[in-house]
């Protein structure tokens, strides 16, 4: 997940247009290729996929299952998202316990926040932007609990992009 130096996953209107403004280093993807490959499921809130449908583009994640977590009753599925609407906590229990590879919490901050309550991520992988903004949706959506991580790796990119790997 990519996040700004004030822990900010978008603007409060969910855009995440910010993130052009960090130039990438040449021929360099941040891993994302390598990580894409190790996952076969994604999960995303309902205000995450609305955004990624509104991008001018194919659907990222069109080789992959995806759930799209939301309150909203009587959405109907597409081609390439199943719409989960309730049993949220029990359902991605069983989908963890599943046979298959990772699953990427696409987020967002609501979302993000009741899986970690629910004791549901195992890994978080940061890429910290350089900026800070000026409003914005938190990676985790009020925590009422605090969350103590443990460092597994990190690396500084030469675009100042601080990528840090934590277990919890």
């Amino acid at each position: 997940m990519a996040i700004s130096l004030d822990g900010k996953i978008a603007k409060s209107d969910g855009s995440v247009e910010w993130l052009e403004s960090v130039p990438a280093p040449a021929n360099d993807d941040y891993g994302y290729s390598a990580f894409y490959a190790s996952i076969d499921t994604t999960i995303q809130g309902y205000s995450t996929y609305h955004q990624v449908i509104n991008w001018d583009i194919d659907f990222p994640y069109a080789d992959k299952k995806n759930y799209v977590v939301t309150r909203k009753q009587g959405l109907a599925n597409t081609y390439y998202v199943e719409f989960i609407s309730s049993n949220h906590i029990e359902f991605i229990k069983q989908l963890k316990a599943a046979e298959g590879k990772d699953i990427w919490l696409v987020g967002g901050g609501q979302l993000n926040a009741m899986l970690l309550e629910a004791n549901l991520i195992d890994e978080i992988q940061l890429f910290v932007m350089p900026i800070i903004l000026t409003d914005g949706i938190d990676m985790f959506a009020r925590l009422p609990n605090d969350w103590p991580l443990v460092l597994k790796a990190s690396k500084v990119y030469p675009n100042g992009v601080v990528e840090l790997q934590y277990t919890l």
